[in-house]
């Protein structure tokens, strides 16, 4: 049975999109009046894209962005009211051996590892979902992979929270991503040694964000290297070319 669409076609997303075509610099996200982030003109870099003049405007100052940025550092800073719990009866050798093996959200794992951990840990490598609009699917502390989504038609998880694919219509393909990473990234940053070092794996979906991110928490001065790393199979993800190649940022604490 078909049902029929009974909403009228939203022109404001459709002149956004327009523009967007013409003036790509002039597109934004932000947040609505309805608490919702939507893709957005930014009317002041629309006026001086249309002047022969400079416009005035809101005073220009090297920055980086986005919404909810401000609640993304309280995420990070805020305590929690929980602990790890040992699993005996699925270790092997738990008294005895120097390994951990942890399963949990890891924004709250980073959390409460400050407290044993904190300033201790010479290397971390971390491969974070990389962005792709299909791959994954968001909470802030919750990801699961499209074919598993498929699976749970009700589009709910277990504690009845709604998840929606995080793909470049609704609006939130880099903001989500960039809510999620910040905090992880400043409390991996706390973990590290004085002489430790971070390595993390990422695709040109995020690459230069997650570049700027990196420049803020850990320093411009703390940048190593960003490294080209070539995959086994060849991934046809953009429009033109295969892509082989993959990249590992590192940084230093």
């Amino acid at each position: 049975m078909e049902h029929l669409n009974m909403q009228s076609m939203d022109k404001v997303a459709a002149n956004v999109a327009k523009i967007r075509e013409l003036f790509p610099n002039c597109v934004t996200e932000r947040i609505n009046n309805e608490g919702k982030l939507e893709h957005a003109i930014d009317f002041d870099m629309l006026k001086q894209e249309l002047s022969d003049h400079v416009v005035d405007g809101l005073q220009e100052r090297y920055q980086f962005t986005w919404p909810d940025k401000r609640k993304a550092i309280l995420a990070a800073n805020a305590p929690i009211n929980k602990t790890l719990r040992p699993c005996r009866e699925e270790s092997v050798d738990f008294d005895n051996t120097e390994n951990l093996y942890i399963e949990g959200d890891n924004l709250e794992v980073l959390k409460l590892l400050q407290e044993t951990y904190l300033g201790k840990v010479k290397m971390i490598y971390i491969d974070p979902p990389y962005n792709t609009g299909n791959d994954f699917i968001y909470r802030d502390e919750f990801k699961q992979n499209a074919s598993e989504y498929k699976d749970n038609s009700g589009q709910y998880d277990e504690e009845g929270n709604q998840m929606v694919t995080n793909t470049e219509s609704n609006g939130r393909f880099h903001t989500d991503w960039l809510n999620m990473i910040y905090p992880r990234l400043k409390l991996a940053k706390d973990l590290l040694s004085d002489d430790g070092v971070i390595f993390i794996s990422i695709d040109d979906n995020e690459v230069d964000n997650l570049r700027k991110i990196c420049d803020e928490i850990f320093g411009e001065s703390n940048f190593i290297a960003h490294m080209v790393h070539k995959n086994n199979s060849m991934k046809n993800q953009s429009k033109y070319v295969g892509v082989s190649t993959e990249y590992i940022l590192i940084y230093s604490k």
